[in-house]
């Protein structure tokens, strides 16, 4: 009885090989994004800290290089909360993009998976045919030795 060769093995491999990159990509940039998201809040709760600093020193005396000091990392701050705002934007977008090369890569292998198991349902329906072709001949040679 012969083995069942699926003649597209080396593309289905192939295309294993890259759903699993294409998972590590979006893993590694989901990771990303999280980060950046995680930097967003950091910098959210560090501007909200210094400015309840800021409210709570409204009744000692401040002079103008305090008032200038606080003003610059205020400023400071808003700049960086409004470029991790463009990052995290940015990461998503990368994301996206690995989700739909995934989606596509997943497609693709689950396409040549189920050309695979069609295949060898056909070699299954084959073999089976052959079997039950070789019975029926033994049964004939059985019958028309008995019928001597």
């Amino acid at each position: 009885m012969k083995k069942f060769r699926f003649r597209l093995a080396t593309v289905l491999k192939v295309s294993q090989i890259k759903k699993e990159q294409a998972e590590i990509e979006f893993a590694e940039v989901t990771t990303f994004l999280l980060q950046q998201q995680q930097m967003l809040v950091d910098y959210e709760d560090e501007l909200s800290q210094e400015m309840q600093s800021y409210y709570n020193m409204a009744n000692q005396r401040v002079t103008i290089e305090k008032l200038t000091s606080y003003g610059s990392y205020f400023d400071r701050m808003r700049n960086q909360i409004q470029n991790q705002q463009q990052a995290i934007v940015q990461a998503e977008v990368k994301r996206k993009e690995k989700l739909a090369i995934l989606q596509a890569t997943m497609c693709k292998l689950k396409t040549i998976e189920q050309l695979r198991d069609k295949c060898f349902e056909e070699f299954q329906k084959e073999q089976l045919f052959e079997e039950q072709k070789e019975l029926d001949e033994i049964g004939l040679q059985i019958y028309t030795r008995m019928a001597r």
